[in-house]
């Protein structure tokens, strides 16, 4: 009995400490991707920085299109920076948008020294649709990619000055991002998954003083609705379950798309489907973000 006790411990101490140390992986500052400029690709693009809602200095790069007849902000993805998203901006540039992106806080070339999974982050890209309606930019679109696209759908449900939005490997739900998670860091670990992640949820967000399950998108998604949800999901995605992004997408209202990617992994549909997805992302800006910049 005494032996059955202890091993119990033990079990209930690692899954704490399992859970703990996930819950580091999300929320630090790690080195960002391998730096990128636009100007590698022939762009025309200013540095611009802008505050987020609560006063981070947030950095990023606006690059303009002659005569645009929009601007689509760009939301990169946990743990990186904007630069490799660098490689779509000139299928956007060629159709006549402007494009801004930018750092999150605790990421690149911003301020912030913690990642909150999308929490926080609304307040940074409702700092830049402020910064580009100050410049006289108000017919606005965002391209979110991964938890960019969690945060894209979130911030448009309060932001209406957002009109379409499109997302590539938006999550559902964050509680399943981290219980899959684990077993994708480490797949020895991924029996525990069920507990640690949870635990990891929790501690996450005792250490950032905020519930972090209140930015889940599937509990927003319904109030971007009149206006456009365009998402993206691999089939083979490790991370967000085909269940949970038709979850997703039944929750929204119309108008809407779905594009479930045969053979994609997370964030993989543009690599296999290169021609497809900028048709069917350029496409969808074009029809959504008619006249003027």
């Amino acid at each position: 009995m005494l032996y059955l006790t202890f091993a119990l411990a033990l079990l209930i101490a690692f899954l704490i400490v399992a859970g703990w140390r996930e819950s580091h992986y999300i929320i630090q500052r790690r080195q960002p991707d391998k730096p990128d400029s636009p100007a590698r690709y022939g762009l025309p693009f200013e540095e611009v920085e802008f505050k987020s809602r609560d006063g981070i200095t947030i950095r990023g790069w606006f690059i303009p299109a002659p005569q645009a007849k929009g601007t689509v902000i760009f939301c990169h993805g946990h743990a990186g920076s904007m630069d490799p998203d660098i490689k779509y901006v000139p299928w956007f540039h060629s159709s006549g948008f402007n494009v801004l992106m930018f750092d999150f806080r605790g990421h690149g070339r911003s301020d912030g020294d913690k990642i909150s999974m999308g929490y926080f982050e609304r307040l940074d890209l409702l700092g830049a649709v402020d910064y580009l309606k100050k410049r006289g930019f108000d017919n606005i679109g965002v391209l979110g990619f991964s938890m960019g696209g969690a945060v894209a759908i979130t911030t448009a449900a309060v932001e209406p000055s957002i009109k379409a939005v499109a997302c590539d490997g938006a999550f559902a739900h964050l509680l399943e991002v981290l219980i899959r998670g684990i077993g994708v860091i480490n797949p020895a670990l991924r029996p525990i998954g069920l507990i640690a992640g949870p635990l990891a949820l929790l501690f996450a967000s005792l250490r950032l003083g905020a519930w972090l399950p209140s930015a889940d998108p599937i509990r927003w998604v319904a109030k971007i609705s009149p206006r456009p949800l365009f998402l993206i999901h691999g089939e083979k995605d490790v991370f967000i379950s085909t269940q949970a992004i038709k979850a997703l997408y039944q929750a929204a209202g119309e108008p809407k798309e779905l594009w479930i990617v045969p053979n994609a992994g997370h964030r993989n549909a543009d690599e296999l489907y290169p021609q497809e997805w900028k048709e069917r992302v350029i496409g969808f800006f074009e029809k959504w973000l008619g006249g003027s910049a």
